[in-house]
């Protein structure tokens, strides 16, 4: 079993039932786990106009963010000294996803004049604060206008870390 899988066993088998209607997604990556949860569905807002129905279930997932919160973080403890990452919580309600931690992780880079200044046209014209910012949401348009593609290299790279497992050991 690798790490991911035994990671989802575990928290499918650590969660409370009826928190979720199905299975959560779970996000890892070197720092980080995120748990995504899809909240049952909301049925007193069938028949409200928009606005009611989004304040309701605006309402239902700060209802079930504070209902939840001890036990999500005595899980988050245990889960972070097993699998050494953090974990962040998010909830998906309605079709939109609701995020209520999340872990910000600095990260360096070396751009040249040409690139950075794309991050200063876009500091310049008020789309972000800093070049930081900008740069992150650089990274935040390509990662929604490339979903599928990126989606296609993950499974790549998951495909070669399974084969690189089943690989023959190092020769002494």
């Amino acid at each position: 079993m690798d790490a991911e899988e035994q990671l989802r066993g575990w928290f499918a088998g650590r969660l409370p039932d009826g928190w979720f209607s199905e299975r959560p997604r779970i996000v890892l990556d070197r720092e980080e786990i995120t748990v995504i949860g899809t909240l049952p569905p909301l049925t007193v807002v069938e028949g409200l106009p928009e606005v009611e129905r989004a304040a309701a279930a605006e309402g239902y997932v700060e209802r079930f963010r504070e209902e939840t919160r001890e036990r999500r973080m005595e899980i988050a403890r245990e889960a972070e000294h097993r699998f050494r990452r953090k974990v962040s919580w998010g909830v998906t309600v309605d079709g939109e996803t609701v995020m209520f931690t999340t872990l910000s992780v600095p990260v360096m880079t070396r751009l040249r004049q040409a690139e950075r200044q794309v991050l200063d046209t876009l500091v310049a014209a008020g789309v972000a604060r800093s070049r930081s910012d900008a740069l992150a949401w650089c990274v935040r348009l390509v990662g929604k206008h490339t979903d599928t593609w990126l989606a296609d290299l993950r499974d790549a790279l998951q495909h070669v870390d399974r084969v690189r497992s089943e690989g023959p050991g190092l020769v002494d």
